[in-house]
């Protein structure tokens, strides 16, 4: 069976930057599983999922066009510390949820500076910009179910949505 569209997919991973420090791995853990062709992964990396094979083992690396974007200075601002609601409690690195507009849903903004009145914050993703390099091993090739495929995404083992 090979990854096309609707199949479900599960495979292990270790992400390094381009100085060979590891990022992320799945490894000792569950391996990553998505529903192919629904954007539940990074696109640089469902693109090259398409057709490979169970035990199929690869590196592949990922520009930041296919991977979280290029990083975008005007997601940097600065607001007010009294616009939190512990200001004191605010620590460099950590994520908040802030609206960039009205109207708009709740992004993730890291905090990467604390003055005396105010903080800058980042929305960018926090790879964003960056080149990713995946050593993959597909574990897993399945048949979504009726129900994986109308919710857009792989059910774990242990998922029941009612």
């Amino acid at each position: 069976m090979k990854i096309e569209k609707n199949k479900v997919v599960g495979f292990h991973y270790t992400l390094t930057d381009d100085d060979q420090n590891v990022v992320d791995t799945s490894l000792n853990h569950e391996p990553l599983t998505y529903l192919h062709g629904h954007h539940g992964i990074i696109p640089g990396l469902e693109e090259e999922m398409n057709g490979k094979m169970l035990n199929d083992s690869f590196k592949v690396r990922i520009e930041p066009e296919k991977a979280y974007g290029n990083y975008n200075h005007d997601l940097v601002f600065e607001v007010n510390r009294s616009n939190f609601s512990d200001p004191d409690d605010l620590e460099i690195g950590i994520q908040v949820q802030g609206q960039m507009q009205e109207n708009e849903p709740p992004v993730l903004l890291t905090v990467t500076e604390i003055k005396e009145d105010t903080v800058i914050l980042d929305g960018n993703h926090p790879m964003a910009g960056q080149t990713l390099n995946f050593d993959i091993r597909i574990v897993e090739i399945r048949d979504a179910s009726p129900e994986e495929i109308s919710h857009g995404h792989a059910h774990g083992p242990h998922e029941h949505h009612h």
